[in-house]
């Protein structure tokens, strides 16, 4: 990215559509309006003003603002351009755009790229803008906008201030041990306030993976052995016709996804092949990655149909952190024998009787789905960690805190323990982007979407 470019993009959502957004941000951006509408309005005002291109010829008419930096979302100067949202118009704007000296469409992600190199936004607050734009959940929505609002990275330097403090204490030893008016004692304050620090890091850490775990959603598989109906229950939770139905066993070869959003909780429905034994390679084929999505699966919903006399029988182990049993076409038990035939469930085991054909039984399932993800998501607002990345940074500042620590226990060296302080705020810098972050730039921005 060259510093001297001044980059455009479409930042509304693609052509025809009421508005259109087009963004300009770099040391020409005030050229650009200029050149196209004649003028730069009152910085941070919308003006009315005709849009032409650079033969003069009125392109719309449009609202125009300026935003000068370093007070601005990039930290430099930004322009706007609310156009009407016609693919005509969008395409003329962008082409005048680019036959501007100096000017070049921007790359994905390239605008809050620039403001995280002009420091308007942590990386931390990056991740939280990324995962902000691709939640598809309230919760999801809940704790990116918290990120993005600066939840961790601000705790995160409030940690990285009280190191640099302890640090600073150390050093303060080691530097000037021969000066009368310094303290002998400095390691011990210092290492006090990082067994504190030590504590609130470790805590958070503690979180169940609740973080990473709502951000990809709770999967849940339904299995269970050929014609039990795990189809049409599919199609029942997810209110559409997401699955093919026969009553011909062994339909479903492959594994069937859809994505649902449960009281404001993202969740993963799996339709899975039927389990049994097989000398068709293909079903072969298709219960074997039944049982290993089954076993990576947050919840299994074992169907078995509740009118055949081994219904009861007992699922095989599918590795999974729960397990609810699933009766299945109650509608076709006899009316005073509702509860189907078989065992109860097992200790700590939830058991449904449900008609996926009539619906029967599938509203209490389905709010049980609902609670089970809000157990397992909580709010949101209060989980700090959402990413690995945040993990390992944040494990790593307690590692070197161990370490600190575990010198400080026997007759310390300050010099080894400055160093492990060091480190240990080294991994917090890592965490917000102060420090060697470069090699994760790419893989952060690389989602992101033009004009963003």
């Amino acid at each position: 990215m060259l510093e001297t470019d001044t980059i455009f993009a479409l930042s509304s959502g693609r052509p025809p559509a009421a508005i259109a957004v087009v963004r300009i941000s770099g040391p020409r951006a005030r050229f650009a309006l200029e050149a196209m509408i004649g003028k730069v309005p009152e910085p941070r005002r919308a003006a009315l003003a005709r849009v032409r291109n650079a033969d003069g010829a009125s392109i719309d008419s449009a609202l125009a603002l300026f935003f000068p930096g370093p007070h601005s979302e990039t930290g430099e100067d930004m322009a706007e351009l609310q156009l009407h949202g016609g693919r005509a118009i969008v395409a003329a704007v962008l082409a005048t755009l680019g036959g501007l000296d100096g000017f070049r469409p921007a790359d994905a992600g390239e605008f809050t790229r620039r403001a995280f190199a002009n420091g308007k936004l942590d990386l931390t607050a990056v991740e939280g803008l990324a995962d902000l734009i691709y939640a598809e959940t309230e919760a999801q929505r809940r704790q990116a906008y918290g990120h993005y609002a600066g939840r961790l990275g601000r705790r995160a330097e409030a940690w990285r201030a009280r190191l640099v403090e302890a640090l600073a204490l150390v050093e303060a030893r080691i530097d000037f041990a021969d000066e009368g008016d310094v303290p002998d004692n400095l390691v011990g304050p210092a290492l006090a306030s990082a067994r504190t620090l030590r504590q609130e890091i470790a805590a958070a850490l503690i979180d169940d993976r609740r973080g990473e775990r709502l951000r990809d959603g709770l999967v849940v598989a339904i299995a269970g052995p050929p014609n039990a109906g795990k189809s049409s229950l599919m199609n029942r939770v997810a209110q559409r016709e997401a699955a093919i139905v026969t009553p011909l066993p062994g339909t479903t070869r492959d594994v069937i996804e859809v994505h649902l959003d449960l009281d404001g909780y993202p969740v993963t429905v799996l339709d899975t092949a039927g389990i049994r034994e097989t000398d068709d390679p293909v079903e072969q084929e298709g219960v074997r990655r039944a049982r290993a999505r089954a076993a990576a699966a947050d919840l299994v919903l074992w169907v078995v149909d509740a009118a055949l006399a081994t219904s009861g029988d007992e699922p095989p182990a599918m590795g999974a952190a729960s397990l609810w049993m699933i009766r299945n076409k109650i509608d076709l038990v006899d009316s005073c024998a509702r509860q189907p035939p078989g065992p109860p469930a097992g200790e700590g085991r939830d058991s449904y009787a449900v008609s996926a054909l009539t619906g029967a039984g599938m509203d209490d399932l389905v709010a049980a789905l609902a609670g089970h993800a809000r157990d397992a998501f909580g709010s949101g607002e209060d989980v700090l960690i959402s990413r690995e990345r945040h993990r390992m940074a944040l494990r790593e500042t307690v590692e070197a805190l161990d370490r600190a620590l575990a010198e400080g226990a026997q007759a310390p060296r300050e010099d080894i323990v400055a160093e492990e302080l060091r480190l240990a705020a080294r991994g917090l810098g890592r965490l917000t982007g102060r420090v060697d972050v470069e090699e994760i730039l790419e893989v952060i921005f690389r989602d992101f979407c033009v004009g963003k």
